[in-house]
């Protein structure tokens, strides 16, 4: 199926990451939330963000015009009626994500092909919530997606060849690369991976073997990553880091990955990492 009207569901970071993505892959691209100063702050983001990409000399003013040109703003979902792919990227909670569906599922065409942005939830339980499974799949982008190179295309049970196909064109087309995920499997490859490392890193400190500051130096330095395991926990969001530890924990019954009690005792103070101004560090 050809593409060429994009609807992204969720205007927070993620959403608006992957509208301007979109956007400058020449898409049209409805980006929506439930209130419009939500939609409008995202667009700012975007602009900012363009703004500084002209001063590094990787984008002309020209074409941050055009781009914005193809990001139409609304609320609520009555604009993705024409929409060919639309992409979920609201808040990591199972059963609002399955409400949205079954909403969009009503509006849609029902050619349009479904994608959510999950990073860790069962796709084939949230394309249970539409009359398309062979049209759902997962299409996980990175935070930030205007910066992070790597889309994970996840398979759903009954997700389509075709379906699979045209997500991976898709994402290629925004200068990704994909990788796809043949099993719909809890937390996909990365966060399967990474969520371990933040479990660990966490009982690493309530042993009291070495500070956050000193883990996550040890981390950059002595595997070369970015950012450590609590400095990219603030970055992302403590709650997210939470929420995917209790998630793969009723999935899988694992006690490895049963929440340590130092991340507990940050959500219950309310430290979620930089959005709230403190975490694991003070922002």
């Amino acid at each position: 199926m050809a593409i060429s009207k994009i609807g992204i569901l969720g205007a927070g970071a993620m959403g608006s990451g992957i509208a301007q993505v979109a956007a400058q892959a020449g898409y049209e691209v409805v980006l929506s939330d439930t209130e419009e100063s939500i939609v409008d702050r995202a667009y700012s983001k975007i602009a900012a963000f363009m703004d500084k990409s002209i001063e590094k000399g990787r984008l002309t003013a020209e074409q941050k015009d055009e781009s914005l040109s193809l990001i139409n703003r609304t609320t609520g979902i009555s604009a993705f009626e024409d929409a060919d792919l639309v992409i979920e990227a609201i808040i990591e909670d199972l059963e609002l994500k399955k409400n949205a569906f079954s909403e969009l599922e009503e509006v849609c065409k029902p050619e349009a092909i479904f994608a959510s942005n999950t990073s860790s939830m069962s796709i084939t339980v949230l394309a249970g919530a539409t009359k398309r499974p062979e049209q759902f799949a997962g299409m996980h982008f990175f935070n930030p997606p205007a910066l992070m190179k790597l889309v994970e295309i996840i398979r759903g049970y009954y997700s389509s060849d075709a379906t699979i196909g045209t997500l991976d064109a898709v994402a290629k087309k925004m200068g990704k690369v994909t990788v796809e995920v043949k099993k719909d499997s809890p937390g996909f490859v990365v966060n399967r991976i990474l969520i371990a490392q933040f479990a660990e890193a966490i009982r690493l400190l309530e042993e009291g073997v070495a500070t956050p500051e000193d883990i996550d130096t040890a981390i950059k330095t002595g595997l070369n990553y970015p950012m450590g395991p609590f400095e990219l926990q603030d970055f992302t969001g403590v709650d997210i880091a939470y929420f995917v530890m209790n998630y793969f924990y009723d999935e899988f019954k694992d006690p490895r990955w049963n929440p340590p009690q130092a991340i507990k005792a940050l959500i219950r103070a309310g430290r979620l990492g930089k959005k709230s101004g403190a975490g694991w560090y003070d922002h």
